[in-house]
């Protein structure tokens, strides 16, 4: 049996693990539940009290100490709920997933390799009696007494492979797992999860994003920004926010943050003559649909002195925060708003005034050229030179070897005293803000000049597989390739991406 509190617990905005703001404390876990299958008559339990939800009234003899609270969760009297039954022993998975669960977290619902809904937790309690009449009980005359209320709903379907060999599960879902809201932010890249609308006893609420996808997130920054605008004060506050969102930083940016961060940017890359309003971007993003702002009514323009004593804080909304944590996706963004608007500015500076100045190589180091005789600029909240993650030395030995210590782009073996020199370089670079893997597939075996050229994206390697000049798109070598070596396309073409960026 586990230790969940037999009566119902509901967090308010000022309820018990919540934060005054709203926020769960210590943040959203995931809780992985599988369905079940037809032999334990998972799809009917599903489709019984979480799709269509169950009557309260139906229940209302069952529903004891608990039927107050439920009925404040469910005021329309349709209560959908899910239950798991008690765990065999003390410390596996389940039984820690069950004392650690809160309200708050996030269910995301799994079936045949899939995950098919998601959910948020409203209440957690334990209830045999209710469990029992709902769901009948198993073959062990368990029933699935721990119960929890759900809100937000929402069916959809993703691969959930990738995120549980994450999580050390690599051919199913067993059982009931607890994520950890760390690992829940580390891995919200590995699976397409819908937006939803926070329920208002939750948290304030926050704008619904329908069907925002990579290409609906690419489109609304393309058409909520004007290219031929007086001001470019949208674009270079959307640049600034990515650059957050790359920063793992909070997506939500207080008003004080943003004016000092970004009113240097409006007066810097703005147009000439355009007063710097950094209060307009922040309120007016909003109608875009990707973009939130907390404490301001939809429509109004608030100026600075107002949104400084309303505590005002904006920036993506939670679906297009989640979509810009991948890595192509923030680079494809960069590009669009790059190509867009500010063909005609030093991108270089743009990039790393902005605080992006990892995009201005393929390694994601920066040495402080890019700005300008190395100034900082307006925003200097996350340098990406410092601790980076470690090499696999054999991996650097191997792609060495397989090429005789040879270049892959010009064929040409550097003779040193003791031998040939040759470098190992990463396509998609390693850690922030590139994060690709270190494996041979996303290695190279280059020489000195051509890992600087590569590093420094002045050579791209195209499509079909010919090295180019990035300035004009010369054709200067054939890939030379190993039959031991496949180089992953997919870092081919992040690394073109950057390449190419605002072309």
């Amino acid at each position: 049996m586990s230790d969940v509190p037999n009566n119902l617990i509901i967090m308010t905005v000022h309820g018990v693990g919540r934060s005054e703001g709203g926020a769960v404390e210590g943040g959203v876990q995931w809780l992985l539940q599988p369905r079940g299958t037809a032999r334990v008559r998972g799809p009917q339990h599903f489709r019984l009290s979480v799709q269509n939800g169950i009557r309260l009234t139906e229940y209302a003899d069952v529903l004891g100490q608990d039927a107050t609270e439920l009925h404040r969760i469910f005021p329309d009297g349709v209560a959908r709920l899910w239950g798991a039954t008690p765990p065999k022993a003390a410390n596996n998975e389940k039984a820690k997933a069950l004392r650690g669960r809160r309200v708050g977290d996030e269910v995301l619902f799994y079936a045949e390799k899939t995950f098919i809904a998601r959910a948020t937790v409203r209440g957690i309690f334990q209830n045999r009696a209710l469990a029992r009449k709902v769901w009948g009980e198993d073959e062990d005359e368990a029933t699935w007494e721990h119960i929890v209320a759900l809100s937000d709903v929402v069916e959809f379907r993703s691969d959930a492979m990738p995120l549980l060999a994450d999580l050390g599960t690599p051919t199913k879902l067993w059982g009931l797992m607890l994520v950890s809201a760390s690992d829940r932010l580390r891995l919200l890249d590995r699976v397409e999860i819908p937006s939803v609308s926070q329920p208002e006893a939750l948290t304030l609420p926050t704008p619904r994003s329908p069907g925002l996808d990579r290409r609906e997130l690419l489109r609304a920054l393309r058409t909520s920004t004007q290219p031929h605008g007086p001001s470019r004060h949208t674009p270079l506050a959307l640049l600034w926010a990515i650059g957050r969102v790359a920063a793992k930083e909070d997506r939500l940016a207080p008003w004080e943050i943003f004016e000092r961060e970004v009113g240097p940017l409006l007066g810097e890359f703005g147009r000439s003559g355009s007063p710097v309003t950094p209060h307009h971007p922040f309120c007016r993003l909003r109608g875009s649909g990707m973009w939130e702002v907390e404490g301001v009514a939809d429509g109004v323009i608030a100026d600075p002195r107002a949104l400084r004593e309303i505590g005002a804080k904006a920036g993506f909304v939670a679906e297009a925060a989640r979509l810009l944590r991948g890595a192509r996706i923030r680079a494809e963004a960069i590009n669009v708003l790059c190509a867009t608007h500010f063909s005609d500015v030093d991108r270089a500076r743009l990039l790393a005034r902005a605080g992006l100045g990892g995009y201005l190589s393929a390694s994601g180091a920066t040495d402080g050229n890019e700005a300008g005789g190395g100034s900082a600029g307006p925003v200097s909240r996350h340098p990406t030179r410092g601790m980076r993650p470690g090499r696999d030395q054999e991996l650097v030995r191997r792609v060495k070897s397989l090429h005789d210590a040879t270049c892959q782009v010009c064929s040409e073996p550097l003779e040193v005293l003791t031998g040939y020199h040759s470098e190992a370089a990463h396509i998609q670079g390693i850690g922030a803000p590139h994060d690709g893997p270190d494996k041979l597939s996303n290695l190279l075996c280059l020489c000195p000049n051509h890992h600087a050229q590569f590093d420094r994206l002045a050579i791209y390697i195209d499509v079909d597989w010919t090295v180019k000049r990035t300035r004009d798109g010369k054709v200067l070598f054939d890939l030379r390739r190993h039959p031991q070596h496949v180089v992953g396309e997919e870092y081919v073409a992040y690394h073109r991406l950057l390449a190419q960026q605002g072309q």
